[in-house]
């Protein structure tokens, strides 16, 4: 995980959400803008060849594109993927002796006989 002890500065900061909702409907608009001149040229341009058909393909496709970019708003365009191998600190120039990785506990009870030659 990042942590900063300063301040983001003004120009770190995301979009506002008014501002970034105008300008997914500008996107939108535009891309629909360019559908429906698209179909236009479909229909008025003759004769009909090849490019009739990359005009009817773009008039199908832009209305799902549109709505596709217009729905992903900043938070979708800043996600990135971050290593967790960068957060991680260095490893031990020397690995550590045996002896000090082993954890011994003895459990002594309460009443218990201290030496197994009393038992006898």
């Amino acid at each position: 995980m990042k942590s900063s002890s300063h301040a983001p500065s003004a120009t770190s900061l995301p979009r506002a959400p008014r501002d970034d909702v105008d300008a997914r409907s500008i996107r939108y608009l535009v891309t629909m803008g360019i559908r429906v001149a698209c179909f236009v040229l479909m229909v008025v341009i003759t004769p009909y060849g090849w490019y009739t058909w990359v005009f009817g393909a773009a008039a199908i496709f832009l209305p799902y594109i549109a709505v596709v970019s217009a729905n992903v708003g900043q938070e979708g365009r800043r996600n990135r993927r971050e290593d967790p191998e960068a957060a991680l600190p260095a490893a031990p120039s020397a690995p550590p002796t045996p002896e000090s990785r082993v954890i011994r506990i003895e459990e002594t009870h309460p009443g218990a006989r201290d030496t197994p030659d009393e038992a006898e």
